[in-house]
């Protein structure tokens, strides 16, 4: 497994060792064993999946505490652009963003901490989104940022004009208009 610094705290992506063959493949997509030496021992208690459709866009979406979420995201077929902001109000890259592509084929994922709203684009005909979280849902604590927000600045690489959004996500505040995000409470 390759770890990738993102440049911010925390926030990394993996890169896993993919073996082939005439068959197929197999990769190891997690293993709490190798976590520690390497991110951080993290119990994840919930796999999430959702399929969507070409320009579908999630996000972007926290939860506060004590119901705060990190997360591992993968794509198991398709492609999006996976992005995440930092919303920790201490962090000195509170409102910095990273995006990375995910596909089923590059079989990268991202580590997303405690502290980040997350949100995805997808950019194929479907896309299956997989997800593990160390903490469960909770529609009490849940929070987001509005996608455009002009304030991230997000290349989503897609046609904004052609994106689907939730209800819920059309009405999400601009990062600097809501509670921020605590860590403590």
């Amino acid at each position: 497994m390759k770890i990738i610094d993102t440049g911010i705290a925390d926030l990394f992506v993996i890169e896993p060792k993919v073996f082939n063959d005439d068959r197929g493949y197999f990769f190891e997509s997690f293993n709490a064993s190798k976590w520690p030496e390497h991110i951080a021992q993290v119990p994840f208690v919930q796999d999430n999946e959702a399929y969507s459709s070409k320009g579908v866009l999630r996000g972007l979406h926290y939860q506060i505490p004590p119901f705060g979420q990190a997360k591992l995201v993968r794509v198991v077929s398709g492609e999006v652009l996976d992005v995440v902001v930092d919303i920790r109000p201490k962090s000195p890259t509170f409102g910095k963003t990273y995006s990375v592509r995910l596909t089923g084929e590059n079989k990268k994922q991202m580590y997303v901490p405690r502290g980040f709203a997350h949100g995805y684009v997808v950019l194929s005909d479907t896309a299956i989104f997989s997800y593990k979280c160390d903490n469960y849902y909770s529609k009490a604590h849940e929070g987001g940022v509005y996608f455009n927000d002009d304030q991230l600045n997000i290349d989503w690489q897609f046609d904004l004009n052609k994106v689907e959004l939730s209800e819920k996500d059309k009405s999400l505040p601009p990062l600097g208009s809501h509670r921020p995000y605590k860590l403590e409470e």
